[in-house]
C-alpha cells in the first residue's frame, strides 16, 4: 500500500495554512494519541485530521494556538468524523474545554450494522485490506522527533475515515438504521470528564481493600497516597510507580526491613532504592493511625427498582439477540437505571426520561410501557 505523505504540521504557519483549508470543507477525519501510559495526567500529543485530498499530522505540543480547530470542532455545520469518539472527546473536553457537534462515529456505526469485529484494524482490513501495524499502540506519542514509522502509523488512523464513513453511512440508510445512529452519536457528544482529583478513599477500590484486616487498611490508605505523590512528582502513571498488587501486599505483610521489602510482589531493585525507606517510615507510622472509616453505602438502589432494571435488562439482551448485535446498542445501562427510577406507566412519560432519545421512544416505548405494566414487583 502506498500513502501520499502526510502534511507534518509543527509550526504556526504551516498550522494556519491548514487551519484556512479546513475551514472550507464540510468534513474532516479526526484522531488523537495521547500519553496516558507515560504520564501522571494524560494529554493530547498528535492531533491527525483528513480531508479527501489530504492527511495533516498536527503536533500540539508545538502549535501555540489551537483555538481555530475547537471552532470547527463546536461547528454544527462540520461533520467530525471519528472512530471510537468517546476517549477522544474527554480529552478534548478536559483539556482544551472544547464541545464537539455533528459527529459521526465509524465504530458505532458498524456496531448498530452488527459487525463483530469492529476495531478500526478490523474494518480497514476487511473493507481495505488494509493492515496496521498494531506495535505501535502503546508508543509514547509525546517524545520527539517522531519517527517515519510512527508518522504513518497515525496518519492511518484518519486517512480511510471519509470513505469508510459513507460506506458505513450507506447501509445504515439501507437497513433503516440511519437515525437510530445519529440519535446515538449526539448521546456521544455529551460526555463529562471526570474530575482529576485525587480521592483519599479511592484505595477502596483496590481488590481485596474490604478484606484486610483494620489496621491493614490505614496501611494500605497511606501507600495509595505515597504513591499518588511519586506519580505526580515523577510525571509517571501510577501502575510504573507500584501496582495495586503490590500496594495490597505491602500493606498485609508491612515489612519492617530493606530485606523485607524484596520479598513483596512487585518490588524491584529500582523501587526498593528509590521509595524504600519512605515505604518503611509510612508502613511504620501507619500501623499506630486510626483505621479508616468504611465509605457508606446509602446509595444501593431500592429493591423495587433494581427489580424493574433486570427485568429491563433480560428484555435488552433478548432484543439484542434477535437483532444481532451488542446489547447496549439497543439501550445504554445507564438509560435501563434511569426508566427503572422513573417507572413510567404511560408513553408521554418516556420523553421525560434524558437518556431516551426519540428514535428508541419510537422504537421500544410501547415494549417498555407493557413490560412495566406487566411488572408486579414494584
Amino acid at each position: 500500500m502506498s500513502l501520499s505523505p502526510a502534511t507534518l504540521v509543527t509550526s504556526d504557519r504551516v498550522w494556519q495554512e491548514c487551519l484556512a483549508r479546513l475551514q472550507t470543507e464540510p468534513r474532516f477525519g479526526i484522531d488523537l494519541e495521547a500519553n496516558s501510559m507515560y504520564a501522571y495526567r494524560e494529554r493530547v500529543c498528535l492531533i491527525q485530521i483528513s480531508i479527501p485530498t489530504q492527511d495533516y499530522i498536527v503536533d500540539p505540543l508545538a502549535i501555540e494556538n489551537l483555538d481555530g480547530l475547537g471552532r470547527l470542532i463546536a461547528n454544527q455545520d462540520v461533520e467530525k468524523i471519528f472512530h471510537a469518539a468517546e476517549y477522544d472527546l474527554i480529552l478534548l473536553k478536559r483539556q482544551y474545554g472544547w464541545q464537539c457537534t455533528h459527529l459521526f462515529d465509524t465504530m458505532w456505526a458498524a456496531r448498530i450494522l452488527g459487525y463483530e469485529r469492529y476495531g478500526l484494524a478490523n474494518l480497514l482490513q476487511e473493507l481495505y485490506g488494509v493492515a496496521q501495524n498494531k506495535k505501535h499502540q502503546k508508543a509514547n506519542w509525546c517524545k520527539r522527533p517522531l519517527t517515519a514509522d510512527l508518522l504513518k502509523y497515525a496518519q492511518l488512523d484518519t486517512h480511510y475515515l471519509l470513505p469508510l464513513r459513507d460506506h458505513l453511512a450507506g447501509q445504515l440508510a439501507a437497513q433503516n438504521h440511519l437515525e437510530e445512529a445519529l440519535e446515538i452519536f449526539a448521546d456521544q457528544t455529551k460526555v463529562s470528564p471526570n474530575a482529576q482529583t485525587f480521592d483519599p478513599d479511592g484505595f477502596w477500590g483496590i481488590s481485596g481493600a474490604y478484606d484486610l484486616p483494620r489496621q491493614q487498611q490505614a496501611v494500605l490508605k497511606a501507600l495509595y497516597a505515597f504513591r499518588d505523590q511519586q506519580a505526580e512528582r515523577s510525571n509517571l502513571p501510577l501502575f510504573k510507580v507500584m501496582s495495586d498488587r503490590t500496594l495490597l501486599e505491602l500493606a498485609q505483610s508491612c515489612p519492617a526491613t530493606l530485606r523485607d521489602l524484596y520479598k513483596v510482589h512487585g518490588m524491584s531493585e529500582g523501587q526498593v532504592r528509590r521509595y524504600g525507606r519512605q515505604l518503611l517510615s509510612i508502613i511504620a507510622e501507619s500501623q499506630q493511625a486510626e483505621p479508616p472509616r468504611f465509605p457508606k453505602r446509602n446509595n444501593r438502589p431500592p429493591e423495587e427498582v433494581t427489580n424493574r432494571f433486570e427485568k429491563l435488562h433480560i428484555w435488552r439482551k433478548e432484543k439484542a439477540q434477535v437483532r444481532g448485535v451488542e446489547s447496549d446498542v439497543i439501550l445504554s445501562r445507564d438509560c435501563l437505571w434511569a426508566i427503572a427510577f422513573k417507572n413510567p406507566r404511560q408513553p408521554e412519560e418516556l420523553s421525560q426520561i434524558e437518556q431516551l432519545g426519540e428514535w428508541r421512544r419510537q422504537m421500544y416505548g410501547t415494549d417498555i410501557i407493557k413490560l412495566l405494566q406487566n411488572h408486579t414487583g414494584g
